[in-house]
């Protein structure tokens, strides 16, 4: 995050209020998830098909999609979707190696996919692409989540926003928002906290924008993906 954009966000916190959109901008919110959720499913349907006979009739058979509970806005658990990247009894696996398991937890909820024994070579590719992302179009259109928002989290996360996680939950989660178009997994907490709290003192539509235009820009570049 350049100095800058340090700056505003050090200036953010010095409100006392969190900036309250109005109901127009909620009502174009959720209207533009709907489209962009529809649209979204249609244009990628190919990648669907092509996915699931990957998993149909490759060397790792199972379901197409993984499913995890994510905590939603004011707290609410959802299922968040995804293509499955990962062997089907990922967790299982990981937290049967402990010392793996607290270095996972110690890393931001991360593990470089070299020493991550849960992705597949499928999986290591379509991290890399954001492909994975693909189904939380689903998502979008049961109201779950929204394009622009602050990135769902695991509930055991919720701990690193500390007194500030009810301020975390007040909005819907984001497909894409400020922490991913910043850095996104090469940037991890309590950096990650600010990014995400920044948003929901600041959202708008004009940043939805900004956002919804750089995430093109990182996706592309494939940066901080893994």
């Amino acid at each position: 995050m350049d100095d800058n954009n340090t700056a505003e966000l050090n200036q953010s916190y010095t409100s006392v209020e969190v900036n309250s959109p109005s109901a127009t901008f909620f009502f174009m919110k959720r209207t533009i998830d709907i489209i962009g959720a529809i649209v979204g499913l249609i244009l990628s349907s190919p990648i669907f098909l092509v996915i699931s006979i990957f998993y149909a009739f490759g060397e790792n058979k199972g379901p197409v999609l993984f499913t995890q509970q994510r905590v939603g806005r004011s707290g609410k658990m959802f299922k968040i979707y995804k293509f499955r990247s990962m062997v089907v009894d990922a967790d299982k696996r990981l937290k049967e190696n402990k010392v793996l398991y607290q270095k996972y937890i110690k890393n931001n909820y991360k593990l470089e996919p070299e020493e991550d024994p849960r992705i597949t070579k499928l999986g290591q590719y379509i991290r890399k692409t954001s492909i994975d992302e693909i189904p939380q179009f689903i998502n979008l259109l049961k109201g779950d989540m929204s394009l622009i928002g602050p990135r769902p989290v695991v509930e055991e996360e919720l701990l690193e926003y500390g007194n500030k996680k009810m301020l975390f939950v007040s909005v819907k989660p984001g497909l894409t928002g400020y922490w991913q178009v910043s850095g996104r997994s090469s940037v991890g907490y309590p950096e990650r906290v600010n990014l995400e709290l920044y948003y929901v003192y600041n959202q708008s539509i004009r940043m939805d924008s900004r956002i919804f235009i750089l995430t093109f820009l990182t996706v592309f570049s494939k940066r901080g993906a893994f």
